[in-house]
């Protein structure tokens, strides 16, 4: 049945012998051929070979060694303006709600064994046939090496301190509770964990008086997690903790083979020895642009932005993004210089920074661009092979601010699985973009909800307020592991991720702001119709209460989506695109302006100073300001609903926040995009954020 099953699909695609092409959407098709012609996944590899050499940390020579390798690259393909851009980082500074944090560097890391007996005792220098000589027979009989920085960078957490110590090992479990230390001495000895070092240490060494740490936290939670017993997760200490420390990262098998002496009564010693420490420096920017052409856009800019930084060899998260953007960068300045495709009438930018803090730093430090960046094009992990278990999502915006833009990006990503599965089915198809080194096999990417984790949070957030297309693979079975090599990137994955990403660059710096033509919003009713199917699953698990109020979110999110990309036509739309079961009568454009517009419950405006998201890398604001003010950690930090956690609530909590919306309101938008949420969580939450002075009360 299968066989003809396939049979008949191949029929059906082939007439005389060719295959039936689908029009390219949105672009000339000459403009997407010269496209798909000339981006390179080969040689997006040969630059991820090169990226992932460094062990990439912030402000660390490695990530500066990146950042001169990326910026030669740019240079070499003829971009303007290229520039590695400095923002200092020393732990002092804020930019918006992120407290800098110094840069970090190892030289040395090493754990050894030395078994169960120690160093042998022996005379380090004695006198033989009257003359003094040195004993070089001092070492162990047993002296097995755990961890070596040299070797491995990722076995020295992140943020370790220089240390010099011989002693005991110490099994504590997960290591995160007091009940975890109960009857066991632990001051001057290591202790082995199960949790990441930072969430250990202000208990292990502050508390307990541990001397370091071992820990074999594993990889983030997915189906296959601990499958690998090889496998070596990058840690982290807590970048502002008062107990500074060293931590080692040990793979499971090697954890079980130490917890199995120790659980038999072994005494294991170990040796430590780590010079590395935090110092002042500075957050590095890699930047540079394709000039636009219309003196009146060229000062507006579409962005390309990636992550640079990451443990070695950090090779999906991610150097297959920045090396994407490379390509995209290569290929636009090319086809353009050859006068292959007409020059945009946008300039087109391209970011390299250390995730999140780096794109905090040059949103604040350098305010001009985020005023004149219209929109971006987001890339962290778009490379994974099969081995990886990736499936490539094309992941839309939050509900706080509807955007066309990423059904442009659907578009065209829809157009690559349309293509990539003909060539896979039939092995004929006009735009198949395989790569000789690369798979065959369909793309298959997903149109998602909006989802955190990268610097598109910052963008998005309401302090700026730009659309971001976000590109990014997940699951990912190596991600932040010594596993995540080059080894499992796909070339023709990196192709076809650089075609969706500069199809979708090149469109908006074409796009005029007179208004968007007919394929555009052909582009959004398709956007549309993805997103009614995805609500319409989703309200068959809610009761019919719950029902009205996603119906109610829901349908004022898809209103000012269409206001946002054209008032007059969002008028002639129907009042809501979706159908309930529920019997109550459904909002119309009337209902929903009257009920925005009520003055039940409290409104909140947030304040235009400090931007950002309030959870950045290695810094809480809210945690850190609302101990300070004596705030209670509010219920919805740790609320876990249907579709997101505390988390993606408070993000769009705070978003929503604009002095428009009443609680009730904010909390009905919240409930349509991750699940209904009590009214009292969101209130509590709006206090708390008033105390600490994001938010002002509107009365």
């Amino acid at each position: 049945m299968r066989r003809l099953t396939w049979m008949a699909v191949a029929s059906w695609l082939t007439i005389s012998g060719g295959v039936l092409a689908q029009k390219p959407p949105l672009l000339a098709e000459k403009d997407v051929a010269a496209m798909a012609n000339e981006l390179s996944g080969e040689t997006a590899k040969r630059n991820l070979e090169g990226i992932a050499r460094f062990h990439r940390q912030r402000g660390s020579q490695g990530f500066h060694s990146a950042a001169e390798l990326v910026a030669e690259r740019l240079r070499a393909y003829g971009l303007s303006d290229v520039a590695i851009l400095q923002f200092p980082a020393d732990g002092k500074i804020f930019y918006g709600t992120q407290r800098s944090r110094p840069a970090w560097d190892a030289e040395v890391g090493e754990l050894i064994d030395l078994g169960s007996g120690g160093p042998h005792v022996c005379d380090k220098e004695k006198i033989a046939d009257g003359k003094m000589v040195f004993n070089t027979d001092c070492e162990p009989v047993y002296a097995l090496k755990l961890a070596s920085y040299e070797a491995e960078p990722v076995a020295l957490a992140e943020d370790s301190e220089s240390g010099d110590a011989t002693t005991d090992l110490v099994d504590v479990g997960p290591g995160t509770k007091e009940s975890d230390y109960s009857g066991k001495d632990v001051k001057g000895k290591i202790v082995l964990v199960s949790a990441q070092p930072g969430a250990v240490q202000d208990l292990a060494v502050g508390k307990f008086g541990a001397a370091g740490i071992v820990s074999f936290a594993q990889n983030q939670k997915t189906a296959w997690s601990g499958d690998d017993q090889n496998l070596i997760r990058w840690g982290h200490l807590e970048t502002f903790s008062p107990n500074k420390t060293f931590a080692f990262m040990v793979s499971l098998k090697t954890a079980r083979a130490l917890k199995e002496r120790l659980a038999k009564g072994e005494k294991i010693t170990l040796h430590a020895v780590v010079k590395a420490g935090q110092h002042p420096g500075n957050y590095e920017v890699v930047t540079a642009t394709i000039l636009g052409a219309d003196p009146k856009l060229k000062d507006q800019e579409i962005a390309f932005s990636c992550h640079l930084d990451h443990q070695r060899p950090g090779a999906n998260d991610n150097a297959s993004g920045c090396v994407t953007i490379l390509e995209v960068a290569r290929t636009l300045q090319k086809l353009i210089s050859e006068k292959r495709l007409p020059q945009p009438a946008r300039t087109v930018r391209f970011i390299f920074p250390p995730e999140i803090e780096g794109t905090m730093a040059l949103l604040n430090a350098k305010p001009e661009f985020a005023k004149r960046i219209k929109a971006v094009i987001h890339l962290d992990m778009v490379g994974g092979g099969p081995e990886t278990k990736a499936v490539f999502h094309v992941t839309r915006g939050p509900m706080s601010l509807p955007s066309f833009v990423h059904d442009v990006a659907w578009s065209f990503a829809e157009w690559v699985n349309e293509e990539s599965y003909k060539f896979a089915a039939t092995g004929d198809a006009k735009y198949p973009m395989v790569e000789p080194e690369g798979g065959q096999e369909p793309l298959r990417a997903e149109y998602s909800a909006f989802t955190m984790g990268s610097d598109h949070d910052v963008y998005q957030d309401s302090s700026f307020g730009i659309p971001t297309i976000y590109l990014n693979d997940w699951p990912d079975r190596y991600i932040h592991t010594n596993f995540d090599s080059a080894a499992n990137i796909d070339p023709t994955k990196l192709k076809r991720a650089a075609f969706i990403g500069t199809a979708s660059g090149y469109f908006l710096a074409l796009t005029s702001n007179e208004g968007l033509p007919p394929d555009t919003w052909r582009a959004v009713k398709l956007g549309r119709k993805m997103r009614e199917g995805q609500e319409l699953s989703r309200a068959a698990s809610l009761n019919e209460k719950d029902q009205r109020v996603q119906a109610l979110g829901y349908c004022s999110y898809e209103l000012e989506y269409d206001i946002g990309v054209d008032e007059e036509t969002a008028r002639q739309a129907s009042d809501c695109p979706i159908f309930y079961t529920t019997k109550a009568p459904f909002p119309t454009k009337e209902s929903i302006k009257k009920f925005r517009a009520s003055p039940q419950g409290l409104m909140w405006k947030r304040k235009n100073e400090p931007t950002g998201p309030l959870a950045v890398f290695g810094y809480d604001y809210f945690a850190d300001h609302a101990k300070a003010a004596g705030v209670e950690t509010p219920k919805l930090l740790s609320y876990e609903g249907l579709w997101g956690g505390g988390e993606e609530y408070a993000y769009e909590v705070l978003n929503f926040a604009n002095g428009k919306r009443n609680v009730q309101q904010i909390r009905d938008a919240v409930s349509a995009e991750y699940g209904p949420v009590p009214l009292e969580l969101v209130a509590e939450y709006l206090a708390g954020l008033e105390k600490i002075g994001i938010v002002d009360k509107i009365k």
